[in-house]
């Protein structure tokens, strides 16, 4: 007979030491739990352990000689009553929420449900007999030493450039990189992916989800694959893909790597919800733990999920134990993994009450008292689908956010569109407008032009309309609205004037990224023109639709992104500490100042004509021994005559420009000068 010792309820998981492994899940609704044992390979269950011991909720043993590399799964006991919101079925094996290395993946089965499929309109009340175990991937007790050797780089706000990407699509097209490696964190950490991502002045690289995820059973069947990974089935395993023949370890490897760059990691986190789905998804671990604790259920109906994310489910984060989970999981990643920020997906329902979101919520306040992660990068997409889900600017100091507004003005503007100038203009000076509550700072608005969802750079100025047959939802899926210009002609084109137009397209809207106030996020692959040929929800293509194209070079366009992250690195102006606001400096210079096409000062009915989209806005250095700038921006389809800001000495000098042979020339203030259609030029005042 097996020696089973009480163990301990804390830490939850597993935790290895000298004698064996306590083994700790909580369940607070339970009647009993069984520990089952598998072998190396977990096809095997080889040994059914019943807990005896349940502290404050949580089921708890130790198990003397049993160590690293042991397979394990849960089995758990308790009420079958879906109407009360408890769907207990011990003849499911269920995933440890706290697992910490996979094996095996789901085989999808009907048996991995709680229910009976096909047992008509109420089958989720009918439970299902058979076991699950089969289909079911375990866990692997692994030790939690440190695998990142590095300290963070503490890259302030105001100097970060973020860099969006995917760990298989960066790298599975490389050619530097070895095919065996491609895709893994082993190629994140590769000189080739690294110097290149630091000499374009990158200084984080934000990547899609790394957490555990569930293939989703249609797109198996369809042939397609979850490949963006928004659909997490454990929090605290990576993706088995991504760890290749180095294991755990390659993560660790690469975030040391990464950070002797001086470049940050940001994962993309799903806490949102998990891949058990609706009252009809598949029990695969919280559902059957404890369904009731875990997520959100309808008031007055538990039978029912209270769906804010339309993935089929919410977790509870009013919940403590849940709360718990998600804090111990932030804080695995950034001690073990040296990770450096998190951005929260679909954070509203992060911070949701029953009667609505809440910023003071106690995961936030959780989060941003903690020793180890109130210091690190925290960025929130600030909207679910609930009731009153668009909360942009309302996330607590000390979180960051997504500024989908920002997005949508910048790309209206350089289409062309009229009656924006005063919009843009407020978005290019980090939406002071959205973020100035609470004391925060212009970095509280994150600016994107491009993300994972929607069109890349390249879509965006040769597409008008999405085009996403190869999803197999006929073309259904995906924005219809995305504020895009193919300049004439859909797709791709031999006409070299269309061409030129949208070479410029791209590099003015990666320039007014780069120049606005604000922290800049550049999807990758943008600078290499990479294109998903109109795809503009890319999630299920796993594949040359939704990998970075590295062949697809314009030669000059990622120099061109280098210099533009050397300019902001090079003027405090572009990055100040404070909101603009037109008050003068110690050097008696307004922080900012607007200008209209006659160089003089923006009035009122200047900011209120739909037909201006021209216009040129100076920036003061925040460091006396730094130059003013100037920026001028026409987005319209003809030249437009200006005259240049003011100055008491000296004069103007172009140092960028996204219209050719403009570069190198010279201007007095109050100088006139021609600007050509759909063109943004730099000017850098000289004495």
């Amino acid at each position: 007979m097996r020696t089973v010792l009480p163990g301990s309820a804390f830490p939850l998981g597993v935790t290895v030491d000298s004698t064996g492994t306590n083994f700790a899940l909580f369940s607070d609704n339970a009647t009993g739990v069984t520990l089952c044992l598998f072998d190396r390979y977990g096809e095997t269950e080889v040994e059914r352990i019943d807990l005896r011991e349940c502290t404050n909720g949580v089921w708890h043993c130790h198990l003397p000689g049993v160590g690293r590399g042991q397979v394990y799964g849960w089995r758990v006991h308790g009420p079958w009553a879906p109407e009360a919101g408890h769907r207990f079925n011990a003849n499911k094996l269920l995933l440890d929420p706290y697992a910490r290395m996979l094996v095996g993946n789901i085989k999808w089965d009907d048996a991995l449900y709680g229910y009976t499929i096909g047992a008509g309109d109420d089958a989720d009340l009918v439970m299902d007999a058979r076991d699950s175990a089969p289909f079911m991937p375990k866990a692997r007790v692994v030790a939690g030493t440190p695998m990142a050797s590095t300290g963070h780089p503490r890259v302030s706000w105001a100097k970060t450039v973020i860099y969006e990407g995917h760990v298989r699509g960066l790298t599975m097209r490389h050619p530097m990189i070895p095919e065996t490696i491609r895709g893994t964190f082993t190629a994140l950490g590769q000189p080739e992916f690294v110097d290149y991502i630091a000499k374009l002045g990158v200084t984080a690289v934000e990547l899609l989800p790394v957490h555990a995820f569930a293939q989703d059973r249609h797109l198996v069947d369809a042939g397609l694959s979850n490949y963006w990974g928004y659909n997490t089935l454990n929090f605290f395993a990576p993706e088995p893909r991504y760890l290749g023949e180095d294991g755990l370890e390659a993560i660790g490897e690469a975030v040391d790597r990464l950070h002797q760059a001086g470049i940050e990691i940001i994962l993309d986190v799903v806490y949102n919800h998990s891949c058990e789905g609706n009252h009809l998804g598949p029990m695969l671990s919280f559902k059957g733990i404890d369904n009731a604790s875990y997520y959100r259920t309808l008031p007055g109906n538990p039978r029912y999920y209270d769906d804010m994310t339309g993935c089929g489910n919410s977790l509870n984060t009013d919940h403590p134990r849940v709360l718990q989970m998600v804090m111990d999981s932030l804080r695995m990643w950034a001690g073990t993994y040296g990770i450096d920020g998190f951005r929260f997906d679909l954070a509203t329902t992060l911070g949701r009450r029953p009667t609505g979101f809440d910023p003071g919520h106690a995961f936030f306040n959780a989060i941003l008292q903690d020793p180890t992660l109130g210091g690190l990068k925290l960025i929130a997409e600030p909207w679910d689908i609930g009731p009153g889900g668009y909360q942009l600017g309302a996330f607590p100091p000390g979180f960051s956010e997504w500024n989908g507004d920002y997005r949508d003005k910048v790309r209206e503007f350089w289409c062309g569109s009229e009656g924006l100038i005063g919009a843009f203009a407020t978005r290019f000076a980090a939406s002071q407008d959205i973020f100035s509550e609470g004391r925060r700072r212009p970095w509280s608005s994150v600016n994107f032009i491009t993300a994972h969802d929607g069109f890349t750079l390249h879509d965006l100025v040769t597409y008008n309309d999405k085009h996403n047959d190869a999803n197999g939802e006929g073309n259904r899926d995906g924005h219809d609205d995305n504020k895009s210009w193919n300049g004439g002609v859909e797709g791709e084109t031999d006409d070299e004037g269309i061409n030129a137009l949208r070479r410029r397209q791209k590099r003015n809207l990666i320039a007014t990224l780069f120049l606005s106030q604000g922290v800049p996020m550049l999807l990758a692959g943008d600078e290499r023109s990479n294109s998903q040929g109109g795809n503009n929800n890319a999630y299920c293509q796993d594949n040359e639709i939704g990998w970075v194209d590295w062949s697809n070079d314009d030669p000059e366009l990622p120099a061109f992104v280098a210099r533009l992250a050397d300019l902001r690195k090079r003027h405090s102006s572009l990055s100040r500490p404070e909101f603009l606001t037109g008050a003068r400096n110690e050097m008696g210079q307004p922080d900012v100042a607007w200008f209209n096409t006659a160089g003089e000062r923006m009035r009122e009915e200047d900011w209120a004509n739909p037909h201006s989209k021209c216009i040129t806005v100076r920036l003061a250095p925040v460091m006396p021994d730094e130059p003013s700038l100037a920026i001028m921006l026409n987005s319209s389809h003809v030249d437009v005559e200006v005259v240049a800001p003011p100055v008491q000495s000296g004069g103007w000098e172009a140092v960028l420009a996204t219209g050719d042979d403009l570069e190198g020339g010279r201007l007095g203030g109050g100088q006139g000068f021609t600007l050509p259609a759909r063109t943004l030029l730099v000017w850098e005042w000289r004495a």
